[in-house]
């Protein structure tokens, strides 16, 4: 077994384009040099612009399918993104933490696709207050932000970044929320020459997360996150980015 690379697992959808998900998540710790794994928490037919049907998977299965991977290799952090409902996650989280307490966890809360398509039960989102206090991050775009926080989500919670590309106002600004403190993390200079990318809230989360696993704190991996994120979406002018670092 290789040993130069800390293991980071992605627990997302299947995205047949690639753009999103488990395919992008795992282009991205390739990028950054941690070795990938995957668990399907849906299988979904979808393109670039549109997703045209979902297919949950069974929360067993998933479980059963984390445990493999987490006893055979030693997980230094998660990246969690679509899931079905508070359950579910709840779950995972439980099970991530009986295995490895100290692994990273992040959590991309993908509540509908840009194209409008539902993903996460809303009306389980009260539920989820106790799971927020064992993970170490959730980074929700400013809409999802507001859904969570009506709900008072993040009262007493993990850390929370902000992503700001759906913000009428300083897009692209994203806020780190962490003890109480927040934190501005500016665009760089060509923020100008960004375009929209599907699946880009997949592959931040899943940098963020490859940051975390090589020792980085929140903060630091959040910065170098949106290092990488900047130069996917100024990739190409197309919804589908290219991957580098």
């Amino acid at each position: 077994m290789q040993t130069e690379r800390p293991f980071v697992m992605s627990i997302a959808g299947y995205d047949p384009s690639g753009g999103a998900g488990l395919l992008a998540d795992i282009k991205t710790f390739e990028q950054l040099k941690v070795q990938g794994v995957g668990v399907c928490t849906a299988m979904t037919v979808q393109t670039e612009s549109e997703c045209l049907s979902l297919e949950w998977q069974s929360l067993n299965v998933a479980l059963s399918t984390m445990e493999v991977l987490m006893k055979k290799y030693h997980i230094e952090a998660v990246k969690i993104g679509v899931v079905k409902d508070a359950e579910f996650i709840t779950q995972i989280v439980e099970k991530i933490k009986s295995v490895n307490a100290t692994a990273k966890i992040v959590w991309d809360p993908v509540l509908k696709s840009t194209s409008e398509f539902s993903f996460f039960d809303l009306n389980t989102i009260s539920d989820l207050k106790n799971m927020l206090k064992q993970i170490d991050l959730i980074t929700p775009n400013y809409n999802e932000y507001k859904v969570l926080e009506k709900v008072n989500l993040f009262e007493n919670s993990c850390p929370v970044l902000i992503k700001g590309g759906h913000r009428e106002d300083k897009i692209g600004s994203d806020i780190l929320i962490q003890n109480g403190q927040e934190i501005s993390i500016e665009p760089n200079d060509t923020a100008s020459d960004f375009y929209p990318k599907h699946g880009s809230g997949c592959v931040l989360s899943s940098a963020i997360a490859s940051h975390l696993a090589k020792g980085e704190n929140i903060e630091n991996a959040c910065r170098k996150g949106k290092q990488y994120i900047e130069k996917f979406l100024t990739s190409n002018p197309t919804l589908l980015g290219f991957h580098s670092n």
